[in-house]
């Protein structure tokens, strides 16, 4: 007996989508970004620039491009960058070239900014950009987390729990806000608006072509 024969997928062509998920630090954006990018090959890492020191468990290229300030504001005054914000005393901005030519082949940028990157993107590119954004289940265990993540000196955590307040006041200008209380569950939600947003007409433009196509087709009877 002759296996069914398999038909390949149609693929329909869409632009590419800008994904950005914003927390305070320690709420779990990055380990969220992380587990998304293992677990869909269609979704690429916005690589920022940023001045400030490279942590232990960071490796240059993958997860920041380490530069001086000098270089930060020649891209800046340049129009090099989408978007560039100053974060705990240290500048970071998204470049511009990898994100447009990545957009345009389809492909989807997935950017760990904080929220006022993220109001820029919205200014510039509002039609492609999807926001996020992460909130804790509780302040106390922002503290415990950024404890355990034993990569900042106690100075440092002092200032990003005093900037957490602030930062989470802008909760409401996202499109979707993602509780962390178990972050299986929240990854899990974060992968369901990726596929919901990728089926959006607006972002389909081959959609056009194919219903054109599907119109004009005479069955065989």
């Amino acid at each position: 007996m002759t296996a069914p024969q398999q038909t390949k997928p149609i693929e329909i062509p869409r632009r590419g989508l800008m994904l950005v998920i914003s927390s305070p630090s320690g709420a779990g954006k990055s380990t969220i970004a992380r587990n998304l990018l293992e677990a869909d090959s269609g979704i690429s890492l916005s690589i920022s620039v940023t001045t400030r020191q490279r942590r232990p468990s960071e490796i240059a290229g993958r997860h920041y491009h380490f530069i001086d300030r000098a270089e930060f504001d020649m891209l800046r005054d340049s129009d090099a960058l989408l978007e560039w914000a100053e974060v705990h005393g240290n500048f970071y901005g998204t470049p511009r070239k990898p994100v447009e030519e990545a957009m345009a082949a389809g492909r989807d940028m997935l950017f760990d900014i904080d929220w006022q990157g993220a109001q820029q993107l919205q200014e510039k590119m509002a039609a492609d950009v999807v926001s996020i954004f992460i909130l804790p289940p509780s302040m106390t265990e922002l503290q415990s987390r950024l404890h355990r993540r034993a990569e900042d000196t106690e100075e440092v955590i002092a200032t990003r729990l005093a900037n957490s307040r602030a930062e989470i006041e802008h909760w409401h200008e996202y499109d979707y806000v993602i509780l962390n209380d178990d972050l299986t569950a929240a990854f899990d939600a974060v992968q369901s608006i990726v596929k919901a947003e990728r089926l959006r007409r607006d972002r389909r433009h081959g959609m056009f072509d194919f219903v054109s196509k599907l119109l004009t087709e005479q069955p065989v009877l």
